[in-house]
């Protein structure tokens, strides 16, 4: 089956934030920004702002109603600067003009003086000066100490990765309007209504029944709105909480850019050990998490890069410890993968650099280590794996051998040219690691004339989330999927919302979708013995393809009559269902628990070509065996897939996020940070499902596929580096993400600038 979206997304039909008719009166909003990373401001005159025709409001700090204050993890992230900045792009204060352009123009007679501090970008010099957001966070499996000497090999060295921009095709932004009785409902391009609720409530001083956030769709997020558009959405809505006028903001893709955070940078040192067989003894690794300057989502992304640090991989000694560094860059924020990416990325790294010198291939120790069923995890949960079924899988759908002999043979008869190829397994766990957060709820009407109408929590953003909770309920009714609408997210009929994020969208509000029309189906059941010819209490009752069947045998009910007939039995028709992921949990005080409901394996092949004369580079293709589970839409899930792995391609290679010294973002357009285009992309993307009958706790046993595929971008790094490799043996292997072009030239003549 298709996204139920498909056919209004090709004929534009389809309603985002930039879609919503204008209301008369309505108010057009801009920041003004600080341009400095740190300091303090000595002099702010908005008079000739304020002034100008078509200007009806400047505020600024002080004129917020409520707290001036959108930190949802920890009270850190003022909404407007009060006395100091903390980064480029900081707001200072809000325009309200009659017109975008006005309120731009309005912007630039803003006077507004910054005293400079020393500003901090370096996450490890951050940590040198104490500055760190939360007190850092460790993991110990086992006793590394004592197994340093029982190791016949020991390795140690450092990574660095970087960030990366959402790039999300439509951007940030809201539209707040007055309701009757001086609420507030705000329409706003968000992952997380209930986030945006509490931000505006907290801003305006407003409770938050007083404040509806309503959500059709927003065009595309990949994290980046699950927290950052409350800012947005909280200057709307106070600008209409004081001016009582619509008050919209849709950020330009500069705005966007520059003011909003990005996928945390990491830095990282490790120290691997290993026995004779390759067998990984013991590791330790320290993270130091670049997270800007406030701590927006950075605590919860950094615990699942602990969650993530050994990968698909059994270690039985481990110790690894991460450290969230405040620095002067805008509030860093969830990305695809949620720090699970740079903690695999580092293991992976640390597996790079040990297989030469073992003399072996990096995927000859990936394979030795693969965890099984009953092994722990680092955090202490018991492994459910797929690891090596999938890489058995792998091996028996693809001739890695033969593979690696073909990029052998290539590179001994090309002087220029050199191919490289690299194996990516992978594990990701699927659950919001706080486990309150796992909860959902969803509303289910049938209507008298059988059609069914169904509101959730879950936000679509072109995953397909709305397709899949539309298809459990056409699959508990047994009804086309014409029957079933999708209403918008709306906090005023689904409350206490959880994100569209962790991978478990689909999963927390399907289930409770399934809890809802299942209950309605059982009340349904006793209207049909009502009515049915029959005294059987215990009779089997199916309905199927708009029809009742009485234990197999068709019945004359249609569907339309049994609603009708439960409407004149005061039947409910009705049901709002709450679903709590079972036996998830998590001790931090320990550092042990059972945060995931499953994991979601897989392994992979890339191929690269690189141009040793340009340091340009080919993708030659991507082969996968990936873990579905039982997939109920094998359409959207192979879209998700192929779309995860082409966005952790772009991280690997082309996306290069660059602020200088200063925190000033140097690459704030499309002519300075390069995405994957179709030329960037594979050109083939193999992706075949791993066959499996193990059951799982995901909806009608089909798993996420959101964030799990990116992670298998992570193996074009190592493609390239050993393609550099096969050209110049003698280059020291720099883990350094991402691979540019640039990098890769200066790799392959061994600079000591990389």
């Amino acid at each position: 089956m298709r996204s139920i979206d498909i056919h209004d997304h090709v004929k534009g039909r389809s309603i985002y934030l930039d879609d919503i008719p204008l209301i008369q009166g309505t108010l057009f909003a801009r920041v003004f920004t600080s341009n400095v990373a740190h300091g303090r401001i000595i002099k702010l005159d908005i008079s000739k702002a304020r002034d100008l025709e078509g200007v009806h409001k400047v505020l600024i700090s002080s004129d917020i109603t409520g707290i001036n204050q959108i930190g949802g993890i920890i009270d850190d992230e003022p909404l407007m600067a009060e006395n100091i900045v903390d980064f480029i792009g900081m707001p200072i204060a809000l325009v309200l003009a009659d017109s975008e352009s006005i309120a731009r123009k309005a912007c630039k007679l803003i006077d507004c003086k910054i005293e400079a501090f020393e500003e901090i970008t370096d996450p490890r010099i951050a940590y040198e000066k104490g500055a760190l957001i939360i007190p850092s966070k460790k993991f110990i499996l086992g006793d590394t100490e004592s197994t340093w000497s029982s190791c016949s090999h020991i390795f140690e060295g450092k990574a660095d990765i970087n960030g990366q921009e959402h790039l999300y095709i439509e951007t940030q932004g809201a539209y707040a309007q007055p309701v009757e009785g001086g609420k507030i409902k705000v329409y706003s391009s968000t992952q997380g209504p209930t986030a945006v609720q509490r931000a505006v409530a907290k801003v305006t001083g407003m409770e938050m029944h007083s404040i509806e956030v309503d959500v059709t769709r927003i065009g595309g997020g990949f994290g980046g709105k699950e927290d950052q558009a409350n800012a947005w959405a909280a200057l709307c809505a106070l600008g209409t909480h004081i001016t009582g006028r619509p008050v919209k903001y849709s950020l330009s893709r500069e705005e966007d850019i520059y003011m909003t955070g990005k996928r945390h940078p990491y830095s990282a040192d490790f120290k691997i050990g290993f026995d004779n067989k390759l067998k990984i003894l013991a590791y330790e690794v320290t993270f130091f998490q670049n997270a800007g300057a406030a701590a927006d989502l950075s605590p919860a992304v950094l615990e699942r890069t602990l969650f993530h640090c050994t990968n698909a991989y059994f270690i039985p000694n481990v110790i690894a410890i991460a450290h969230c560094c405040k620095t002067n860059l805008p509030p860093n924020t969830a990305f695809r993968g949620f720090g699970g990416p740079q903690g695999m990325f580092v293991i992976e790294c640390a597996i790079a650099i040990a297989a030469p010198k073992l003399n072996c291939k990096a995927s000859d120790i990936q394979k030795a280590n693969l965890i099984t069923t009953g092994d722990v995890f680092p955090y202490g949960q018991l492994a459910e794996s797929e690891a090596e079924t999938s890489w058995q899988q792998f091996e028996d759908r693809f001739d890695l051998k033969k593979m690696q002999q073909d990029v052998d043979q290539f590179n001994k008869e090309n002087i220029h040219l050199k191919k490289g190829l690299a194996v990516q397994p992978i594990c990701f766990g699927i659950s919001f690691t706080k486990t309150l957060m796992n909860q959902a709820r969803s509303l289910v009407h049938i209507y008298t004339d059988g059609s069914v109408g169904i509101t959730t929590g879950a936000v679509e953003m072109g995953q397909g989330v709305n397709t899949k909770i539309a298809q459990v309920a056409a699959h508990i009714f047994s009804l086309p999927i014409d029957k079933i609408r999708i209403y918008s997210t709306n906090t005023t009929r689904i409350a206490n919302t959880s994100p569209s994020a962790a991978s478990a969208t689909a999963d927390l509000n399907g289930k409770a979708t399934l809890m809802a029309c299942e209950a309605i189906k059982e009340r349904l059941k006793k209207v049909v013995i009502s009515i049915a010819d029959t005294k059987e209490q215990n009779s089997d009752i199916e309905i199927r393809d708009g029809l009742v069947f009485l234990d197999s045998l068709e019945t004359k009910i249609t569907w339309q009559e049994l609603i009708s007939k439960a409407f004149e039995q005061r039947v409910s028709l009705s049901e709002h269902a709450h679903y709590a992921t079972p036996d998830v949990h998590f001790d931090w005080s320990k550092g042990k628990g059972h945060p995931f409901s499953y994991h979601v394996y897989g392994t992979s092949v890339t191929q690269v070509t690189v141009d040793c004369i340009r340091g340009n580079y080919e993708i030659d293709f991507v082969k996968v065996v990936h873990d579905y589970g039982q997939s109920m839409n094998p359409m959207i899930d192979l879209g998700q897939i192929e779309g995860g792995i082409v966005q952790g391609i772009g991280w690997m290679t082309c996306e290069d996020v660059f602020y200088d010294e200063k925190g000033k973002l140097r690459s704030n357009a499309l002519s300075t940070y390069k995405i994957p285009d179709i030329y960037a992309a594979p050109k083939e993307i193999d992706i075949i499902p791993l066959i499996t009958d193990k059951e799982n706790l995901a909806i009608l046993q089909s798993k996420a596929v959101g964030e799990p595929p990116l992670m298998y971008g992570l193996g074009t790094y190592f493609a390239i580096e050993n393609a550099i490799q096969s050209f110049n043996p003698t280059v020291p292997r720099r883990m350094n993400a991402p691979y540019t072009p640039e990098k890769v030239l200066l790799a392959l003549y061994g600079s000591k600038d990389l």
